[in-house]
């Protein structure tokens, strides 16, 4: 009788409203603003590759991305259907197994874009979806540990995407600097996501999940977080020197220094201050990536 209820809630279509939020709009900015920096960073002409512009937006932002939300909704629906019932699939919105149908579709969707924009960012969006399954998907289901976990959404969500908008417009893979760059914010990222974690310490003790601030404490896991994003950033300011781009280095120090009193504040009370420094700090931290960005443009694009 479950499998017949299943079949026939799988034949009834998801409105699209409801498919749209399990894709969860909000979440495509960041890897659609690393991909803009990555586009930035090549150092080519926007104007005159807007159909690659268009098409690599869409790839990082509500293809891949977009992906990666509904795989990890329908692999969480069970503890969903406690903790947040009214979310598009136990709320039955989406109905039988078409979250996990999304996610398939989805996937072709997003190799099929990729394909368009050279073997690079082809081999970089298998990537990228391989690391979204891995992610939620039992066996390795990463999420489960805040160090595996963590390090695959900061790759995935600013060094993949910047990777992505550089090689789309150059045709191939990118320059060292722009690869440096593109891996210093990932590793930062980390630092950001493990405060995304300060809001679900107690859910995450009671379902088993090794979140950072589960496995350290949550003030270790607050200096730990903010040792991980000052420390790449101090490598890409000292790059910038080293390629003679001083101007674009004392910005990126300034965004840091601001950081760095932003941090005082949430390391007093790391729980209640994580929402305020993801909405202050990371503000900071991502304009850094996009001046540094601007600084390797002359090194890249010609």
């Amino acid at each position: 009788m479950e499998n017949l209820a299943s079949t026939q809630s799988d034949r009834a279509l998801p409105a699209p409203s409801a498919v749209l939020e399990l894709l969860k709009p909000i979440t495509w900015f960041a890897p659609m603003w690393a991909f803009g920096c990555g586009v930035v960073s090549s150092g080519v002409s926007v104007l005159a590759h807007l159909d690659l512009l268009l098409l690599g937006i869409a790839l990082s932002g509500p293809l891949v991305c977009g992906t990666s939300q509904a795989v990890n909704d329908w692999y969480d629906r069970h503890v969903d259907a406690l903790n947040e019932p009214n979310r598009p699939i136990p709320s039955g919105r989406i109905p039988g197994r078409w979250g996990l149908y999304i996610g398939i579709i989805w996937s072709g969707v997003s190799l099929l874009v990729a394909s368009a924009l050279g073997a690079a960012v082809f081999w970089a969006a298998i990537f990228g979806l391989a690391a979204a399954w891995a992610y939620s998907a039992p066996p390795l289901r990463l999420k489960q540990n805040g160090w595996w976990g963590n390090a695959a959404v900061g790759l995935c969500y600013e060094g993949l995407p910047w990777f992505t908008g550089a090689a789309a417009l150059q045709g191939g893979v990118p320059s060292t600097p722009i690869l440096l760059l593109a891996l210093l914010y990932s590793i930062g990222a980390h630092g950001i996501m493990t405060l995304n974690d300060f809001k679900s310490v107690e859910g995450d003790t009671q379902m088993g999940v090794a979140s950072l601030p589960v496995q350290l404490g949550v003030d270790r896991a607050a200096r730990f977080a903010c040792f991980v994003m000052a420390l790449p950033q101090l490598v890409v300011i000292a790059l910038l020197v080293m390629w003679d781009r001083p101007f674009h280095a004392f910005g990126v120090i300034g965004l840091l220094l601001v950081q760095f009193g932003l941090m005082r504040r949430l390391l007093r009370d790391p729980k209640g201050q994580a929402a305020f420094y993801n909405a202050t700090g990371t503000t900071l931290y991502v304009s850094g990536m996009l001046v540094s960005a601007f600084a390797v443009r002359t090194l890249t694009g010609g």
